[in-house]
């Protein structure tokens, strides 16, 4: 097989001890651990905030046809009645979302280095918002459908663009850092979401609309204003022209100096055709994809479905059922609060902690299915939500330290969450109304199931990095050692071109006097 494209680079940098690699070794030397803290607080603040805000407001923009569902569900004003639609026909209108967003996602990721992040993310976020303010005028079926295509065309990339983007200002065993803040604030859209729809619903009949068009119209509207903020705010790379206004030019050359030999650069190709064909031969990429597709099927499930658990449980009346949607949010959030904590500290590699998630997960979605009481229902669905929402932190954090430069990063992300995202296709489908006299009970055993294959499919991708995550947490602990001793690391990095062997098959070498 031919060689990467960047490995050639490693060789090289290798078989020059004292030239480019002790230059990088002496530069990263030359800073002190607060120097670091500072330079990283900056990086923080450009991104952590922002990049939450997005992900929330494309949660809330694409969840809202659930919430939509049940606003004054059994009056002639809820969105069922007015466009003749049944709970079955309904039940497309996610699936066609993830139909058009599939399709749209491998190419689009491919722009981001030719346009740039700001304004690649920019003309996502105001077209999904003009096209949501859209569906306030949808008036039967086919015009919804058509609305929801849309939607997910103009959403396509956002997701693979950010975590490409991160990928290029942070080392793999940091990442659990952004992506906690990421989907942290994604999961506070379940409570926003839920206050927005109990709000919205007193505005039913107001200036002649229902409350569902209301949703839709003032959420949208935000969305399109927000896009001017990410198109001031967001920044590109650490060398592009964009950051010289927040960064001094020795920041800037320290914040790539400090990644590993993966990592995307400031300074690489727009596209690089052997990166997009090595991505294509690489069998880790579609291990992930399976395993991604496997969760997100059972997790887009269950948040489709859980308005409609939730309003049947009878324990609050219209609206106040939106309100019952919040606890489940709740506990996400403050479950990936602490798997970001966790990760940072590298008690155990990351996929090893995965498989705790999932099995706390499939013992959850195994409850739901048995037909238990409402009050196990209710908690069954509180802590399914929180199990597979925090299952994303490690999960993406694992994912980027196995992609390998711009193009390919780009390129294997888009293609992975084109798979992956394609389980909200079929998600929603198995619950038909026939299954609805009995809580749901078959529709949730398929989804267990689903997390079953995926607990065996991470084990798999955990054997095909085994080499790799142990060296990430390797140099994550000599990290932190130097962190807690007032320097920066800048010891031998993580390889990933020529990884180094820590295992002989499954099984751990015994090394004498190995530090990890």
């Amino acid at each position: 097989m031919r060689d990467h494209p960047n490995m050639q680079r490693a060789r090289d940098e290798m078989a020059m001890p004292t030239s480019m690699e002790s230059r990088k070794k002496a530069f990263l030397s030359s800073f002190t651990q607060d120097e670091n803290k500072a330079i990283m607080r900056k990086v923080d603040r450009r991104f952590l905030i922002i990049i939450g805000m997005m992900y929330v407001l494309k949660n809330i923009d694409y969840t809202n046809a659930a919430a939509a569902k049940v606003l004054q569900v059994g009056r002639p004003s809820n969105i069922l009645n007015e466009l003749h639609m049944n709970t079955n026909q309904y039940n497309w209108v996610q699936s066609i979302y993830f139909i058009a967003y599939v399709g749209f996602e491998p190419l689009t990721n491919l722009f981001l280095k030719k346009m740039t992040p700001h304004i690649f993310q920019t003309r996502i976020v105001f077209t999904w918002g003009l096209v949501l303010a859209c569906h306030a005028a949808i008036q039967n079926i086919p015009g919804y459908y058509t609305a929801r295509f849309f939607l997910g065309a103009m959403e396509a990339g956002m997701l693979p663009g950010v975590l490409a983007q991160l990928c290029a200002w942070y080392r793999s065993d940091e990442m659990g850092k952004p992506i906690m803040w990421l989907f942290g604030f994604q999961n506070t859209s379940g409570i926003f979401g839920s206050l927005i729809a109990y709000g919205v619903s007193y505005m039913d009949g107001m200036r002649g609309l229902s409350a569902w068009r209301w949703l839709y119209l003032l959420e949208g509207i935000f969305t399109m204003l927000f896009s001017i903020v990410i198109f001031i705010w967001l920044p590109d790379y650490p060398k592009s022209p964009r950051s010289q206004s927040w960064l001094t030019p020795r920041e800037q050359e320290y914040l790539e100096a400090r990644l590993s030999e993966n990592a995307p650069l400031t300074d690489d190709p727009s596209f690089n055709k052997q990166e997009a064909i090595a991505s294509l031969r690489d069998i880790r990429n579609y291990v992930f994809m399976i395993s991604q597709f496997l969760q997100n099927f059972a997790g887009y499930a269950l948040q489709w479905q859980l308005p409609t658990v939730t309003t049947s449980l009878g324990y609050a009346s219209l609206p106040r059922n939106q309100l019952l949607n919040i606890p489940p949010a709740a506990g996400a959030v403050l479950s990936i609060i602490f798997a970001g904590w966790f990760l940072k500290q590298a008690y155990i590699p990351r996929p090893a902690f995965i498989l705790i998630i999932m099995t706390c997960a499939l013992t959850f979605y195994i409850l739901l299915a048995s037909g238990v009481s409402n009050v196990a229902i209710y908690i069954a669905c509180v802590l399914g939500n929180t199990f597979y929402s925090v299952y994303f932190v490690p999960f993406w954090a694992w994912r980027s330290s196995s992609l390998k430069g711009t193009t390919g990063t780009a390129f294997s992300l888009g293609i992975q969450n084109c798979i992956g995202q394609s389980a909200g296709v079929i998600a929603p489908q198995p619950f038909q109304a026939k299954y609805a006299h009995n809580g749901y009970k078959t529709p949730f055993a398929i989804c267990a199931g689903a997390l079953g294959l995926g607990f065996l499919t991470n084990c798999w991708a955990w054997y095909l990095t085994r080499n790799i995550e142990y060296d990430v947490m390797r140099v994550r602990r000599l990290r932190k050692l130097a962190e807690e001793e007032g320097r920066v690391f800048a010891g031998d990095d993580v390889k990933v071109y020529e990884e180094r062997q820590f295992y002989t098959g499954a099984l751990k070498k015994s090394e004498p006097g190995e530090s990890v």
